[in-house]
């Protein structure tokens, strides 16, 4: 069954994230594993969509084909206009760096550098020739408008988990994508801190006019998104408010 956006805030005619017909498939063994069976939606720009569902549902793996990390074994992933499937492993990875942002759970920080030089490093990858001293100061930017703006030189162990997940919002939003995916972005967070960077996600991501796809366990969390798709195995369909 597709599910789409619905008429109302942040849906324009024109989808920004087009699934049609996804099946993915891995092989253990001899036997084949469904992991995802027909999926198709739409998302909006400026739309927030949570996708809930027990664990081994396939929540993460639709956020892999979404991100261009993974190729679906049927069917077409398009964002933005660009039908995914039909790129090459190179011509997705300069799209993925323009286009797509991602959150991790366990946010993949680089422990070395500073706050700054995790996102402005990001962006030095999507912009290739941008000047040195215009990626950090884009970057301070960045990390001011998550309150992190006095906190730029700090390496991630001299951060806090909650100031962690902020510099790895702030990396994922830098070069403005138009689609946001995270993974649990709340999953290390103690409640008070997740809600403030759910905010901060939600709030960053309808300025810049990006579509946002999150997984979560939490209902609550669930429930502020625009939008709840539940993934059961393998299948999608939407829980319409």
């Amino acid at each position: 069954m597709r599910t789409t956006a619905p008429e109302g805030r942040g849906a324009p005619s024109a989808a920004l994230v087009a699934v049609a017909g996804v099946d993915y498939t891995l092989k253990v063994g001899s036997a084949p594993l469904h992991i995802l069976r027909d999926v198709s939606f739409d998302v909006a720009a400026a739309q927030v969509v949570a996708i809930v569902g027990p664990s081994g549902s396939g929540k993460t793996s639709l956020l892999m084909l979404l991100g261009g990390l993974e190729r679906p074994t049927k069917g077409k992933v398009a964002i933005a206009g660009q039908d995914l499937t039909g790129l090459s492993e190179d011509a997705l990875a300069a799209f993925r760096r323009k286009t797509v942002g991602i959150v991790f759970q366990s946010f993949y920080l680089i422990p070395s550098l500073s706050a700054q030089d995790n996102v402005s490093l990001a962006l030095e990858i999507a912009e290739p020739g941008l000047a040195l001293a215009e990626a950090r100061t884009r970057s301070a930017a960045a990390l001011a408008a998550v309150g992190l703006g006095d906190r730029i030189h700090h390496r991630p162990a001299a951060l806090s988990g909650g100031e962690q997940q902020r510099v790895a919002l702030a990396r994922a939003l830098i070069a403005r994508p138009k689609l946001l995916l995270a993974d649990e972005p709340t999953g290390n967070l103690d409640q008070n801190t997740g809600a403030q960077v759910i905010e901060l996600m939600f709030d960053l991501a309808r300025q810049q006019q990006a579509a946002v796809i999150f997984v979560t366990h939490d209902p609550g969390l669930a429930a502020r998104a625009d939008r709840v798709l539940t993934m059961t195995r393998g299948e999608l369909t939407e829980d319409r408010k």
